[in-house]
Parts: C-alpha cells; sequence; structure tokens
C-alpha cells in the first residue's frame, strides 16, 4: 500500500526569517493522523532567509539529519563543532542526553533551503554526536545513495536506528528501484521535480508512506531529486 501525503497538506507556518512546511505535527502544526512513519518523526522543508537562522536550543534522544537543498548554512553547538558548509555536505547530530546547538544562514543575500529531518533513536541517553560528509551530486545520479545508515556503511552517516536514508537524482525518463525487506515499511519524499512511484504521480513537495510493498519502482518525469526512508 502507498498512501500520498501531497505538498499542499502539509502543516506551513511563514515567520517572514522563515517559511517552513511540515510533513508531520511540528510546532504549531498538529495533526493527530501525522504524527510521523514509523521512526520518523520530522520532515521539515525549510527557506531561512538572509542573515538569518534558529538561535541557540536544545534537543535530546533524537537522530536529526540536515539535506542541504540549496545555500550556506552555519552549525555551531555545545560540541565545540563550528563549521560553515554547503551542499554537498550533509549534517547528521544525535541529540542523546542533551545538545546545545544554532543553525543560521551566513549569507548576506542567499536564501537557504534545507530539508530537516528528525528519526526516532533506538537507544536514549547516549552521549552526543556530531558528524557531516559530502555526498557529491555525481554519486546520487541514477542510483540510490545510502546517506545515513545504521552502520555507516558506505561512507554514509551512522545513526542510532535500524533506518536508512538514501537519496538520488534522476534525469527525464530514468527509472531506478528499491527493494524493501519483509515487515519493513518505506517513506518516499520529492524534494524537486516530478516521478512516479509505482506509477502514483508525485510533484516537489509530496510524500508517500509505504507499506506492504516489496518492490518500489521509481520513474522520473523531468529533473528530479528523491529521499527514501527504509525504515523498520
Amino acid at each position: 500500500m502507498i498512501r500520498l501525503r501531497p505538498a499542499a497538506a502539509r502543516g506551513h507556518a511563514d515567520h517572514g526569517w522563515l517559511k517552513t512546511w511540515h510533513s508531520f505535527s511540528f510546532a504549531d502544526y498538529y495533526d493527530p493522523a501525522e504524527m510521523g512513519w514509523s521512526v520518523l518523526r520530522v520532515i521539515n522543508d525549510d527557506y531561512i532567509a538572509p542573515a538569518k537562522g534558529f538561535g541557540r536550543h536544545g534537543h535530546r534522544d533524537m537522530e536529526i539529519v540536515t539535506y542541504l537543498l540549496s545555500g550556506p548554512l552555519a552549525h555551531g553547538d555545545s560540541l565545540q563543532n563550528a563549521t560553515t558548509f554547503r551542499r554537498p555536505d550533509v549534517q547528521r547530530m544525535s541529540a542523546g542526553r542533551g545538545v546545545m546547538h544554532s543553525e543560521f544562514n551566513p549569507s548576506a543575500d542567499e536564501t537557504t533551503h534545507l530539508l530537516q529531518i528528525w528519526i526516532e533513536p533506538a537507544v536514549r541517553g547516549i552521549a552526543p554526536e556530531y558528524e557531516q560528509k559530502p555526498f557529491p551530486d555525481a554519486a546520487k545520479r541514477g542510483k540510490w545513495l545510502a546517506i545515513a545508515t545504521p552502520d555507516g556503511r558506505d561512507g554514509s552517516l551512522a545513526i542510532h536506528q535500524d533506518a536508512s536514508l538514501y537519496a538520488t537524482l534522476l534525469a527525464p525518463g530514468e527509472t531506478l528501484t528499491h527493494v524493501l525487506a519483509p515487515g519493513r515499511s518505506g517513506y518516499l519524499h520529492v524534494a524537486r521535480g516530478d516521478v512516479t512511484l509505482n506509477g502514483l504521480a508525485m510533484s516537489t513537495g509530496d510524500g508517500a508512506k509505504i507499506e506492504d510493498e516489496s518492490r518500489l519502482a521509481l520513474a522520473a518525469g523531468g529533473d528530479a531529486e528523491v529521499l527514501l526512508f527504509d525504515l523498520p
């Protein structure tokens, strides 16, 4: 079964400096039917204005992945990490027993567009961790590239959950498949472009909740960037 989560149905907030769309309940957006999917808790589609950002704030017991689509991001945290980066770098923070951090757009004239992803961890109260690695576009073209996995395989970010995040870039007409093991579920998010998933038409911002499906067939109608979560 595949259920479409339309982009237009997502929660939305416009704070002036931040325009954000929530795939699942977050902050002032609450829908009891949209509290996440399996261990995937948050996908926030954020546009951060120049010279603005999220001030220092805290998290605990959450795996947080920041996937940049465009623009720069400056990160600082209580683990003494301080870095400014752009795509193709992806950031992973395991909040564990508690971490303070800030995320800021340091550009004077460029908007930062990112996906903030939260995955519930399998273990709680661990020491917080920070990790950042490049995942070049060339390595995503026409295939699934592992971005975050439980064991950090193939150079991916290592998260504390039996969940894997993959990304791909597809050209018009390209196709790609993924096999879900028995008992696994999935979630697909279209970062940009138009695709079909097992014949279901999807566009920018759309998501798809997947369960009881063994084979996923993705086809691009134009240039597309897609994220796939393989979930317990």
